[in-house]
């Protein structure tokens, strides 16, 4: 490699051996890729270099034994090479949809624990259509091997039910289309790794990075996704999988609708588009957030606070190691027996039935997990009796969040200006989306759902603003108290608008120092995060993990009070993080990062470790949210800063670019 001249011409390469020759000298640990971490002489420099891996991958990827390689795009500024990367290649290898095109990899489940991996999907039961499709598309292809089932009628997809399918798992049926007079599936995406389905929260994002890809086909797809997900299973769900029915995620369901529909109000048909969505949005408010057991009927508040029994299946190999072994210790068992015999019911066990309501709800908010900071530990058997401070583990279900309140205020704003604005302030309302079931169709007005809306900031103020503090808080339903956990979902208020504005000013001269860092925002305050130690297990969300989607809420919430500046500031901190990661990293992008330290923030071993990593010469896909997150961020930073941005500057070098 060393006779290349690598630069602004052009050149041509025997592929395999410039390959091979470059790792040989280059890539000194052997994971496949050119890094910081490498000792090789590095010539021409870690980034350069790595960029001709990627670009000698590329042309492997197209077969031929000699390939051109391009010099300009070796030195293409990273800036632009990774934002290009993420909408020329990323996306499209995130892109999925349920038919007999992609079924193969749609599918498929790298979280599946079965011996056979078999896929299989389940379809409702009164779409005969789709069985009918999936049925002939088996006969079509024998070599697929697909199983086609149906799920019984909604009232019958119990938590027992649930559990018993977690022995013959399946994705779930989404959307399809005619196209042609042929059924076709609604487009996607996946967040990537270890996640290949359909995700609640996750999917919000991505679509803020679609959109600036020029995707908003794919959008409405989505949009359509989710509220065949609400008609047909009860709710938006956490992701499109069996073992998911009766649980769902943080609602982002109005925003991305009128997000859509701005973008395409100009096209026939957008205002009944407009109609079915909206309507969706506001089945899913009343049956599944304003409803018990996630209302909460004395504060008037939402909880997380999804059905199902047993342990939930997904979690990966050594997810409840804090506390199964100890439970199993008890009964005289393995850990493995006793797993099996509580999940089958042959072993009552009240204090895990209870622990796993709490775990089913942390899962549902999304942020899966936050710990428990437990006083006094020693060894694991102690972890159940000590003292302890937390956030959601153990408590999730009874508590009234920040986010999740704020949102549902989000949706009553939304829903209120879809009525008066496009609606002439009337929508009929059919039965079955109304608050009361029986309860007949109506015409529905603005005012009401501003009442809503009034009432819930009412209630927001009286239980989760601590005005002494200067910021929000989550509050225990159960034990009638705020909680003192400092987490960045304090600032969401400014993204749904229910915080007034000396709220705002106060949680940007309080909130926003605890969780400025380097890299960005933080997800908790290193006070309230559990002490790092041999018998605390690491928790993704918590300090010092930074990620995409409170990036970009925080970066919106503060242009809407006017806090511009502040909004760049961190918009900037965040992408010269990832900028720089991938610089250093062989073109990385991750699903989390350490945003508290300077060098390697990709690197954490935080319960199932990072996605996004795991890939030879070239990566493929990054992470949804994240790829999203570097698209939209730099439309909230200025041309100087992009600039800066481009040079590796620090955020702190650049604010004297401005």
């Amino acid at each position: 490699m060393n006779n290349l001249s690598i630069g602004a011409n052009d050149f041509e390469v025997a592929i395999d051996c410039a390959r091979e020759s470059l790792l040989a000298q280059e890539d000194t640990d052997d994971d496949g890729k050119i890094t910081v971490d490498d000792s090789g002489p590095k010539v021409c420099g870690t980034y350069t270099l790595a960029n001709l891996l990627q670009e000698l991958v590329l042309k492997q990827d197209s077969g031929g034994k000699t390939a051109i390689i391009q010099g300009p795009k070796l030195v293409e500024d990273p800036v632009s090479r990774i934002d290009r990367r993420i909408k020329s290649m990323f996306w499209y290898n995130l892109l999925r949809r349920l038919d007999s095109s992609m079924i193969r990899v749609a599918a498929r489940d790298p979280k599946d624990w079965s011996e056979d991996f078999p896929l299989r999907i389940y379809i409702p039961w009164n779409r005969a259509d789709q069985y009918e499709y999936y049925s002939q598309a088996v006969e079509r292809a024998p070599d697929l091997k697909l199983e086609v089932c149906y799920l019984p009628r909604k009232k019958d997809i119990t938590p027992e039910f649930v559990k018993d399918l977690n022995s013959r798992p399946g994705v779930l049926a989404l959307q399809m289309k005619k196209h042609e007079d042929l059924l076709r599936g609604c487009d996607f995406v996946v967040p990537g790794g270890r996640f290949n389905e359909l995700y609640g929260w996750d999917t919000y994002f991505c679509a803020l990075g679609l959109f600036e890809a020029g995707w908003t086909q794919v959008v409405k797809d989505i949009v359509l996704n989710f509220c065949f997900e609400i008609d047909n299973y009860g709710c938006v769900l956490n992701a499109n999988r069996t073992y998911y029915l009766g649980r769902s995620q943080p609602p982002f369901l109005t925003d991305l609708i009128l997000r859509t529909y701005s973008r395409i109000k100009h096209q026939t048909g957008s205002k009944e588009f407009l109609r079915i969505t909206i309507l969706a949005a506001i089945k899913e408010y009343h049956h599944v957030w304003m409803s018990q057991p996630r209302l909460d009927p004395i504060t008037g508040l939402s909880r997380y606070r999804s059905a199902g029994l047993g342990i939930c299946p997904e979690v990966e190999e050594a997810g409840y190691d804090h506390i199964i072994p100890s439970r199993a210790e008890k009964y005289g068992m393995t850990k493995d027996e006793f797993k099996k015999a509580y999940n089958d019911g042959t072993i009552q066990d009240k204090f895990l039935d209870d622990y796993f309501m709490h775990d089913r709800a942390v899962r549902e908010s999304g942020h899966d997990t936050s710990w428990v900071h437990r006083l006094g530990v020693t060894k694991p058997s102690e972890w159940l009796t000590c003292f302890f401070r937390y956030r959601l583990e153990s408590v999730a279900a009874d508590m009234a969040t920040v986010d999740l309140n704020s949102l549902l205020y989000k949706y009553e704003t939304d829903i209120a200006w879809v009525i008066k604005e496009v609606f002439d302030d009337s929508l009929e309302v059919p039965e079955a989306t109304g608050a009361i079931a029986g309860q007949p169709e109506s015409f529905q007005t603005s005012s009401e759902w501003l009442g809503r809306a009034r009432q819930r900031k009412e209630c927001i103020n009286k239980y989760l603003w601590n005005g002494q503090e200067g910021m929000f808080f989550d509050y225990n339903t159960a034990k009638g108290e705020q909680s003192i956990f400092e987490t960045v979902t304090c600032l969401w208020p400014l993204w749904s608008g229910v915080a007034d504005n000396e709220q705002a000013a106060s949680l940007v001269a309080k909130a926003l120092p605890k969780f400025e860092q380097p890299g960005g925002l933080v997800s908790t305050t290193k006070q309230s995060a559990a002490p790092p130690g041999p018998n605390t297990p690491k928790r993704q969300w918590d300090y010092p993990h930074g990620w995409a989607p409170h990036q970009m809420l925080a970066w919106d919430g503060l242009q809407r009070y006017g806090y511009c500046a502040e909004a760049e500031r961190i918009a900037y901190r965040w992408l010269h993080m990832i900028t720089k990661t991938a610089v250093d990293f062989n073109g990385m992008i991750t699903e989390k990062y350490n945003v508290t330290q300077p060098l390697g923030q990709h690197k954490t071993d935080a319960e199932y470790g990072n996605q996004g990593c795991n890939f030879h010469g070239l990566a493929r896909e990054g992470f949804g949210w994240t790829n999203a997150s570097y698209s939209y961020g730099l439309t909230m930073i200025s041309d100087k800063l992009k600039k800066a941005l481009t040079l590796g500057l620090s955020s702190e070098a650049a604010a004297g670019v401005r």
